[in-house]
């Protein structure tokens, strides 16, 4: 992964972090430190020395045992949330991550090869009598968020390239029945990052336009091309692709989201972008996914509806702490709000997933979509307020 070091936030404390190039690995062992640990990463594990530490400033020693380049994470309660991170730590050598994280639940990573979700285990910080303290530096809140969430956006880019691969390979092989499987599990990287994605407008259309929505003459290409493709079965009539079709629009996706890999690598984000981009994910909640519109051959658009809540909610948590500033009431309904909207999506789990759209009542659809609205009043006021 491309990645610079993160100092990121995490509720409503900045979580600063920095590494330092080949250090002795600490060890929480004898009595030792406790908020000194040990991360041992190889190709197949990755092994902390404990699985909790009190709060205060931790400090992670990571050394490479394995044969690829690795990376360590210390991700928030949701796995997605960056609190820190360090990078491109090559066999045999050790690097060090040092954050300073209030109590909580976290999630510690590597990626060996630095690609894909990576080897995760839950990690706890208990509380202490070490305070984090928060900072009231706007301009340090400011630089927080934007490298958080530009760390975010390209994890997530990462993870779509590598889930897009295994999604053509199956696709390309016939396997339909684990493609159907994949396909909304690596739509979701996706749709966390969707108008980002939809920045790039020569991107946006060959990836993700419906048919539906095709201008006269455009041709269908992307993932709803081949959603429909293994899923017709609402079609009246409908001639499946053949082997070297499919190949074809396969070999398109991929390539274009390696050409968007490649772009969002090059991105930075303004405070007023993440906020934006935060209120931009929940309207394409309400105009597509609550609707049923997004999804229309395979019905998994309540997979595509958390995925752009997650998005929404991340982008938000990373300027929270700017906000409890300037505006702690709008803070404090946000906060309500996602979670009443998160616990109606999660009514709706099935497994692993969710259950198909047609499986909703419509009080239940009308429950979500109400839910979105209460959500999208305060969310508007989002940017306006952290700019204050």
């Amino acid at each position: 992964m491309r990645r610079t070091l993160v100092a990121a936030v995490l509720l409503t404390a900045p979580v600063l972090a920095a590494c330092t190039e080949n250090t002795d690995a600490a060890s929480t062992e004898g009595g030792g430190d406790p908020r000194a640990l040990a991360v041992t990463s190889s190709d197949e594990a990755c092994e902390v020395s404990a699985t909790e530490a009190p709060a205060g400033t931790l400090t992670f020693d990571v050394t490479n045992a394995g044969s690829q380049v690795t990376e360590f994470y210390l991700l928030g309660e949701d796995g997605l949330r960056i609190v820190g991170e360090v990078e491109n730590v090559g066999p045999s050598l050790s690097r060090q991550l040092v954050v300073n994280a209030p109590a909580g639940t976290y999630v510690t990573a590597c990626k060996p090869g630095m690609a894909g979700e990576g080897i995760r285990a839950d990690f706890t910080v208990t509380g202490s009598d070490d305070d984090v303290e928060v900072s009231t530096d706007d301009q340090e809140l400011v630089a927080t968020a934007q490298q958080n969430y530009q760390a975010y956006v390209r994890d997530q880019s990462d993870q779509l390239l590598v889930r897009t691969r295994e999604f053509v390979e199956l696709y390309e092989a016939g396997e339909d029945d684990r493609a159907r499987a994949l396909y909304p599990v690596a739509r979701t990287h996706w749709e966390r990052i969707e108008t980002v994605a939809e920045s790039f407008g020569d991107l946006d259309p060959q990836m993700d336009a419906r048919e539906a929505d095709l201008e006269p003459g455009q041709e269908w290409t992307g993932w709803h091309r081949i959603e429909k493709d293994l899923w017709p079965g609402r079609a009246e009539r409908y001639t499946p692709l053949t082997a070297k079709q499919r190949a074809t629009y396969a070999q398109d996706l991929l390539a274009n989201t390696e050409t968007l890999d490649q772009r969002i690598g090059e991105l930075e984000f303004t405070v007023d972008q993440i906020a934006n981009g935060s209120r931009g994910l929940l309207e394409e909640v309400a105009t597509g996914k609550v609707t049923g519109e997004e999804e229309y051959w395979s019905r998994t658009d309540l997979y595509d509806f958390q995925a752009n809540v997650d998005g929404a909610r991340v982008g938000y948590e990373g300027v929270k702490p700017l906000l409890a500033e300037k505006d702690p009431e709008l803070a404090e309904q946000l906060d309500t709000r996602f979670a009443a909207l998160q616990d109606l999506l999660d009514e709706q789990r099935e497994g692993e997933g969710f259950v198909s759209y047609d499986d909703l009542s419509q009080p239940e659809v009308k429950a979500l979509s109400d839910a979105v609205n209460a959500l999208s009043e305060p969310l508007s006021r989002l940017t306006a307020a952290v700019l204050a």
